[in-house]
């Protein structure tokens, strides 16, 4: 069997959150984990939806980058948009 050839293989500490609320017209459950990777921007995944993004609040600001990574339609994004808002700190 040939060696497997590694990128990297590290662990890191991180911090998750679990959250759920319910939106106007969209239930949101999701996690949002922070570690100092990915220049420090949190990775928020939908639960339900098994969809996730590397999400910083640069990312908040670029159009359709939450509607594209979970697929939500503009009403719903921004809904998510505004919570996020609230927690992403990088």
């Amino acid at each position: 069997m040939a060696e497997r050839f590694y990128l990297y293989d590290e662990t890191d500490e991180t911090r998750t959150r679990f959250v759920s609320f319910m939106g106007e017209n969209h239930r949101f459950d999701l996690g949002i984990l922070q570690t100092d990777r990915h220049y420090g921007k949190s990775i928020v995944f939908d639960i339900q939806s098994g969809r996730f993004a590397i999400i910083g609040r640069d990312d908040l600001e670029e159009p359709g980058y939450l509607e594209h990574a979970f697929q939500l339609n503009e009403e719903d994004a921004e809904e998510l948009r505004e919570f996020l808002e609230e927690v992403i700190t990088v």
